[in-house]
């Protein structure tokens, strides 16, 4: 990921797993269009770099928290695309729990009124 200082991308690189099981939600999709997803719905905030991409759909694959098939893109080339499995469905849910309260804490730290929402 870029577009944030350093600091941020240690924090942000634990939770590209997440973000990419979210977007897989939506349907199957090849990995440029899951990047673009996250890079569109965070308002432009976040970029993710193939160099951080793969290697998490690698490990989310061999986690089996998404299977993968092989297929054509919108512009008709060969293209690798992932689908979210039902053990990635409930990983998501752990994740999305532990991220708000880990959220609402760090929230609570830092004085906000009952936490980040």
């Amino acid at each position: 990921m870029r577009k944030s200082s350093e600091p941020q991308n240690e924090m942000l690189k634990g939770t590209l797993d997440m973000m990419i099981l979210r977007t897989l939600v939506g349907g199957d999709a090849h990995g440029h269009t899951i990047a673009k997803v996250i890079e569109r719905t965070s308002e432009d905030l976040l970029e993710v770099e193939q160099g951080s991409l793969y290697p998490a759909l690698h490990r989310l694959e061999d986690r089996r928290w998404v299977s993968s098939y092989w297929g054509a893109s919108e512009n008709n080339r060969k293209a690798k695309f992932y689908r979210l499995t039902a053990e990635g469905r409930k990983q998501l849910v752990r994740e999305t729990s532990r991220w708000r309260q880990m959220t609402r804490a760090i929230g609570l730290v830092m004085g906000e009124e009952g936490g980040a929402q």
